[in-house]
């Protein structure tokens, strides 16, 4: 069933939300800092394995070798002014802090209010940005089956225990976010009726990879990229491709 994917990424994001919520209650605070820490590490492994993909026969084929690591840096650059000027950061933590006053008593201005917020915009850049939930959506939109996106759903339930463990329940609302974008994208498949070259998806995952670095560095507290700011690249970055290619 198209669309079986997405809405099981929601159900196992909000069940891992759930058992994290009631394991968290019972760690320390260093040991819930040291959880987040993990995942840092982790994510900025992953970004690094995403890179690889600047090595991709068909992207180098395509742009040239040394193209392919141009039309990311562009990507980035113009795609972080892009973002910047559409604020899509601030909207983002906006639409964090209205969910939270919606669904919470607490005061507006509390810590739990912050902590509802950074594990909201995290978790949803985590689990929206990576190729699997791109190339996993295109697939079940075209009628190829979910399994790409179940397995990616598997890790993500996952990796909302370990989030929501220190991050609360702000995890829990990132389902809201893969739904819409992991929707829209199925959708565009199922009635665009088209895969994705090669090399375009090399260039988003290569570009993925930068994010998920710069999330990485926002778990680790070492500094807050504004990585919600730069989603755009994930646009430019198979357009530039297009481009180039065609002009070679």
């Amino acid at each position: 069933m198209i669309g079986f994917g997405t809405v099981f990424n929601i159900a196992t994001i909000v069940v891992g939300t759930l058992l994290g919520t009631l394991l968290g209650s019972k760690l320390s605070e260093k040991t819930n800092r040291t959880v987040t820490d993990s995942l840092g590490l982790i994510t900025i492994v992953l970004g690094g394995l995403n890179l690889m993909s600047l090595s991709d026969n068909d992207y180098v084929k395509a742009v040239t070798g040394p193209g392919t690591f141009f039309i990311v840096i562009f990507a980035i650059l113009f795609g972080g002014i892009a973002g910047s000027l559409l604020k899509i950061e601030d909207r983002l933590e906006g639409f964090g802090g209205w969910l939270q006053a919606r669904f919470s008593k607490k005061s507006q201005g509390s810590e739990s209010r912050q902590r509802f917020i950074t594990g909201f915009v995290d978790a949803s850049l985590i689990f929206a940005i990576g190729p699997m939930a791109i190339l996993g959506s295109m697939s079940d939109g075209l009628g190829q089956g979910s399994n790409t996106l179940v397995v990616k759903s598997i890790l993500d339930g996952f990796a909302s225990i370990a989030f929501a463990a220190s991050l609360g329940w702000g995890v829990a609302a990132s389902a809201i976010t893969v739904g819409i974008w992991q929707g829209l994208l199925t959708a565009v498949a199922y009635f665009g009726g088209a895969g994705i070259p090669g090399a375009m998806t090399a260039s988003i995952t290569a570009t993925g990879g930068i994010l998920m670095l710069g999330i990485g560095l926002r778990l680790l507290n070492l500094r807050k990229v504004a990585v919600a700011d730069m989603l755009p690249a994930l646009v430019l970055a198979p357009l530039f491709t297009w481009l180039v290619s065609s002009l070679l």
